[in-house]
């Protein structure tokens, strides 16, 4: 029996896709957590390596594999609720389709990733990509009350809790933030909500890298605590010269405190935007990443940023980067080599500062790998994980580049 006749005899015609991917590998879409249950359980058997994949708008869908797993059928929300400030959603529904849907209902889940809207949420789960807002409101594992996956071996493993008040014991969920699939299929995610913001207000300011690192330090002296607070390339945020760009989020009476902070700490030299402009500043500079060939991001301290940009200008460039100094967080985006990766990535080892990469084209990630061990000890512990969760390793990940 062929290995789509396997598949129709396992989960119905329904669960293939007319479409392949652009290497001919079929494409399965199972509509419950328990369909990819038993689509794993069937692939350790046989022999089958498995890509994943979410809406394909984000994670080049080039992997070598005998089957890709997309998990777009799996696009329900089987619960909001406001009183609780939590959220049940499945993998596949699109991140701007369940944001909407939590605006109906007075909620916001306060993740900005890069990318296209219609990028699912499993996928801003599996690779921890959130945006400017993490200065505000922290990374994605910190939205997360808890998941549900697959093992590679069919094992449905629930983390964590619904609410807040459940979350206890080993936490498995924030190994799956950021894991990138090498441990499990994510299919069910528990969030954590804020009440939608009254007021949304951005400020921009252009100049110098140098003066606006500086306007940002003035910031931070201030004790002021913004949703975002980032430093955007002149490329990526389409303007001549570098962008500052601060983003109040909340009640009209904390906004317009922390407005009246800002100008006493700047002098009054940023300008608000109007709502439309600021939505699509915002957009372009996440729709500007995923333009680019290849993204990753760094994460060093709070005072590290500048030090970090003049190391990403010598080495790859600084046209398309952004860069949160607040939390000293980077995203670069762009084209680069696989052996300038490999020395951007010993040179930051050296500084104990991961880099990430996030995006790129097989030949890449395979030879780099999503993230290094530039603290002893961590890859024997993430081969250990893989072993556990993925015994046969069904899954197609580059987890550790191939040097």
């Amino acid at each position: 029996m062929s290995l789509l006749d396997r598949v129709r005899a396992l989960l119905g015609s329904d669960a293939l896709l007319e479409s392949a991917g652009p290497d001919g590998v079929p494409r399965v879409a199972p509509d419950s957590p328990d369909a990819v249950a038993l689509l794993l359980g069937t692939a350790r058997e046989e022999g089958w390596r498995v890509r994943i994949e979410g809406a394909g708008t984000w994670m080049p869908s080039d992997a070598p594999c005998d089957l890709a797993l997309t998990t777009r059928r799996l696009d329900r929300v089987p619960a909001i609720e406001p009183q609780d400030l939590s959220a049940t959603a499945e993998a596949g529904i699109g991140f701007d389709l369940l944001r909407h849907q939590l605006a109906d209902r007075g909620v916001w889940l306060a993740i900005d990733p890069p990318g296209l809207g219609g990028r699912s949420v499993g996928s801003v789960v599996a690779t921890a990509t959130t945006g400017p807002l993490r200065q505000g409101f922290g990374p994605v594992r910190d939205h997360l009350l808890g998941v549900t996956f697959v093992t590679g071996d069919g094992r449905i493993v629930q983390s964590g809790g619904r609410v807040v008040k459940n979350v206890a014991g080993y936490d498995l969920t924030k190994l799956e933030a950021g894991g990138f699939g090498a441990f499990g299929v994510i299919v069910l995610v528990h969030l954590r909500l804020r009440a939608l913001p009254r007021v949304d207000q951005t400020l921009v300011l252009e100049g110098s890298r140098d003066d606006l690192t500086q306007v940002a330090d003035d910031i931070a002296a201030a004790g002021l605590a913004p949703a975002a607070l980032e430093l955007v390339s002149p490329a990526l945020a389409r303007r001549e010269r570098w962008v500052l760009a601060v983003r109040l989020a909340g009640s009209a009476a904390l906004v317009a405190g922390d407005e009246a902070g800002l100008r006493a700490a700047t002098g009054g030299r940023l300008t608000p935007l109007r709502s439309e402009e600021a939505h699509l500043f915002w957009t372009r500079a996440a729709e500007g990443i995923a333009a680019r060939p290849v993204a990753f991001r760094i994460g060093g301290l709070p005072d590290s940023s500048d030090e970090l940009l003049d190391l990403l200008q010598h080495q790859v460039g600084d046209e398309w980067i952004a860069a949160s100094p607040g939390v000293g967080a980077l995203r670069w985006a762009g084209e680069t080599t696989v052996d300038r990766l490999r020395r951007l990535r010993r040179t930051l080892a050296g500084l104990e500062v991961p880099l990430t990469l996030e995006r790129a084209p097989w030949p890449v990630r395979s030879a780099v790998g999503h993230f290094g061990a530039y603290r002893e000890g961590v890859g024997p512990l993430v081969a250990g994980l893989r072993r556990t969760f993925d015994p046969s390793e069904a899954f197609v990940v580059a987890v550790e580049g191939s040097e």
